[in-house]
């Protein structure tokens, strides 16, 4: 259990604002990288995706590779077949046996015709797949290299600032523990919901930083006293003068200048 109920007013705003510098040098660390690490997600699908394709049509020539010889073997023995009944032929004893012996033989035949037309049609795929396979390979080989680069280039990145990154996230769970919950909730809710991440921000001549509506000199003094906790109307940021402000950010400079 932390002892958040003995902070006092200031204390808590010196602590949200303390987190909302770290979280933000934690955000500026993140931007750096930016989209490389989704890019890099996925270069990685698109090579395996290219990958297992090529695996997949090369399996796929050798199943019809077994197919074309398993045809050779068989019109090879459609022509002993042929032999056979044309040598019967010679010894036949009239025109009926003859004749039978002819439509197995012109049976034969357009078995071998069929067969050959089967190995055509199966070369033709063949070459086919074998284009496919050399346009994948050409794919697989810029996008691996293009993956390689990439993974370099975010791996860098990395090296510089993971060190960096995970000690401000240890700072900013630390800071997050000295925080009551209801106010780390709503720390946390107005932090999602604005674009850059800023839930608590510093007066800047009369406004909420990066806000261009007044705040009224009453408020300001209440801002100032740090007696209570007071939000932006129109933002709904929690605000803090900007001479505590500039005390924490010199005090948080401190801690990120080890690195």
């Amino acid at each position: 259990m932390t002892n958040t109920k003995e902070l006092s007013v200031e204390d808590k705003l010196r602590a949200i604002y303390d987190l909302q510098l770290i979280d933000s040098r934690i955000d500026e660390i993140r931007n750096v990288r930016g989209e490389l690490p989704l890019e890099v997600e996925d270069l990685e699908d698109e090579v395996a995706g290219l990958s297992t394709r090529s695996e997949k049509l090369k399996g796929e020539l050798e199943v019809i590779e077994e197919q074309i010889k398993a045809k050779k073997i068989a019109i090879e023995e459609h022509k002993e077949v042929i032999k056979k009944y044309t040598k019967q032929q010679e010894s036949v004893r009239n025109n009926r046996e003859f004749n039978s012996l002819t439509k197995e033989v012109e049976f034969q035949e357009l078995e071998i015709q069929l067969a050959e037309k089967q190995i055509k049609e199966m070369k033709a795929s063949i070459e086919h797949k074998k284009e496919v396979i050399s346009n994948l390979k050409e794919k697989l080989d810029a996008k691996s290299s293009h993956l390689k680069h990439k993974k370099s280039e975010l791996d860098a990145i990395m090296a510089e600032t993971q060190k960096e990154e995970t000690f401000l996230t240890e700072k900013s769970a630390e800071y997050s523990a000295q925080i009551e919950d209801r106010l780390l909730a709503a720390y946390n809710r107005i932090r999602s919901s604005v674009r850059n991440g800023l839930a608590v921000v510093s007066i800047e001549r009369g406004a909420s930083a990066g806000s261009f509506f007044t705040i009224p000199p009453q408020t300001q003094v209440e801002i100032a006293s740090r007696k209570k906790i007071i939000t932006d109307e129109h933002s709904g940021r929690i605000l803090v003068d900007t001479q505590l402000a500039e005390e924490e950010k010199e005090k948080m400079e401190q801690l990120f200048s080890k690195f």
